[in-house]
């Protein structure tokens, strides 16, 4: 059910960024409980004067190197749930891809279930 979007600058290779979409599929997968093969991303790299991020923001000073993901999502989890997929998905780009913790700004978008279509017109998850 989640939809993702992670936005990051240009320049990067093709498996770095197919490295990040994974890493935030299995954290969604393991932390939180999104179904096997439900990965649906866009992956979109932004020239320099197109990405307008501050250099600081509650204590995190920001690199060229940030990455801005935002995961909408069926409504639900715990926060103890949000926070373990925020450390996952931190950890794991900072051990995989050597991202600085601070380089990385997670935002959910929490949605009811009958604002999903997966195809067809239907909408699967209404009830």
């Amino acid at each position: 059910m989640p939809f993702v979007r992670i936005d990051l600058m240009r320049g990067k290779s093709v498996q770095y960024r197919k490295t990040i979409g994974e890493i935030v599929y299995n954290a969604m997968h393991d932390v939180i409980d999104v179904p096997k093969d439900d990965k649906f991303q866009i992956i979109a790299e932004h020239a320099l004067e197109d990405f307008n991020v501050s250099e600081s923001y509650l204590g995190n000073q920001y690199s060229k190197d940030v990455v801005l993901i935002q995961i909408t999502l069926s409504a639900g989890r715990s926060v103890e749930q949000k926070k373990a997929l925020y450390k996952r998905i931190v950890d794991d780009m900072n051990t995989q891809l050597n991202v600085r913790p601070q380089d990385v700004v997670i935002n959910l978008v929490e949605v009811a279930k009958e604002n999903w279509s997966f195809g067809g017109g239907i909408a699967q998850y209404a009830t």
